[in-house]
């Protein structure tokens, strides 16, 4: 029995084309990582199930160890790699870093996905609206309120407000 041929096909990820040549049948979390060297997208169950391999798809937050890498093309994929805003991180990345709303971060990635697409059609989430987009990215470590505080930080900084984390957030509860 012969192997599938790779295909050649040119990827548009982070604003960038990439032409790359995969087997067909590989998913996008597994161009993502073993074509392309864009390490940031996680594996994690491979099953749907964790959302550490959340990406964006025209914008829109899919799972990108079910998404097949030929049912990407022509379309814009974003990775975590993309969202940084030129030499400076992402106020969702500053702020998860300042607050300590990442642990281990093996999940971050996906979160960050996930919550900058939520930003984007939402500046002003309420905690309940966070936690429903975030209800598909799990994550061992941190309990989650450290994350959901980071991302109503990052909200209202990118509304051109001084938002600052609770005392209780930086020292812990006394």
């Amino acid at each position: 029995m012969s192997e599938p041929n790779k295909v050649l096909e040119t990827f548009s990820v982070n604003g960038e084309p990439h032409e790359v040549a995969f087997l067909p049948h590989k998913t996008l979390l597994e161009v993502l990582r073993e074509e392309m060297g864009l390490t940031g997208t996680k594996h994690g169950c491979e099953l749907g199930e964790c959302g550490t391999c959340t990406v964006q798809i025209d914008g829109t937050p899919v799972l990108s160890c079910l998404v097949l890498a030929v049912d990407a093309v022509g379309k814009d994929v974003r990775t975590v790699e993309g969202m940084a805003c030129g030499s400076g991180l992402h106020p969702l990345q500053d702020v998860f870093a300042d607050l300590g709303a990442a642990q281990c971060g093996y999940c971050t990635p996906g979160v960050l996905m996930a919550a900058d697409a939520l930003l984007r059609d939402n500046n002003s989430p309420t905690r309940e609206e966070i936690k429903q987009c975030l209800a598909g990215n799990l994550c061992r470590c941190t309990g989650y309120l450290k994350i959901f505080e980071a991302v109503e930080i990052a909200a209202a900084r990118m509304r051109g407000e001084d938002a600052q984390p609770s005392e209780e957030s930086i020292y812990g509860a006394r």
